[in-house]
């Protein structure tokens, strides 16, 4: 691996294990909990994503370098000062969750499409498919386990950002090149999330208590 993918893939490892462990912490979780958390936010999207392309067992499995970072991190945020920190200002705990959720949400999208053409694929459905799943898999599972409606299907864009950076990167990976078309596929998630977040952008929504008809 790269010195580029192997930085890019650990920065997105910390951001996604950073908003797991606040959401044990939100939760109430003891450190195993959090650690756990954070740990399948940081991996599960890879985990799906070798998955899919069968790639197995998943790099997870051969590289534990993911996993202990993930747990490190996890770790980290449950020491006490930066527990009462985080749980004592909401504010703070909001934007570093939209931050962290975001860059892990960008760097995972267009590694999962780098991932899907290095394994041999050339459909740009699949490569954005599964960026796409590399990128929101691990936020899903995080929700699943921590009792919330999955944030995909609630705040700000999210997997439409995911879905709009895999396919940048996947139509750019040709023109511009790989280490481009990943750049830019990132930082479009990145703008998407930050500029729904600013604005309030959301998608229409289904109220239960509409009448028929």
């Amino acid at each position: 691996m790269d010195v580029f993918m192997l930085i890019l893939e650990l920065v997105g490892t910390v951001a996604f294990a950073i908003s797991g462990a606040m959401t044990g912490l939100r939760k109430g979780m003891d450190i195993f909990g959090v650690a756990i958390l954070g740990l399948t936010t940081a991996v599960g999207g890879g985990v799906l994503r070798d998955i899919l392309l069968g790639s197995l067992p998943p790099a997870m499995f051969q590289d534990p370098i993911y996993a202990v970072v993930a747990v490190a991190t996890s770790i980290l945020i449950f020491v006490p000062r930066i527990r009462r920190l985080l749980t004592a200002n909401q504010r703070l705990y909001a934007l570093l969750m939209l931050l962290t959720d975001t860059v892990g949400l960008g760097i995972f999208a267009v590694v999962g499409v780098k991932a899907a053409f290095l394994s041999g694929h050339t459909s740009r459905f699949l490569a954005v498919f599964v960026g796409t799943i590399t990128g929101v898999g691990g936020g899903v599972l995080r929700d699943v386990f921590s009792g919330d409606t999955p944030y995909i299907f609630r705040k700000h864009i999210y997997a439409c950002a995911a879905i709009a950076g895999a396919l940048a990167c996947a139509l750019l990976w040709k023109p511009l090149g790989s280490t481009w078309a990943m750049l830019t596929g990132c930082v479009l998630v990145l703008a998407i999330r930050l500029l729904a977040a600013h604005y309030r952008w959301s998608l229409p929504k289904a109220h239960p208590d509409e009448p028929e008809g």
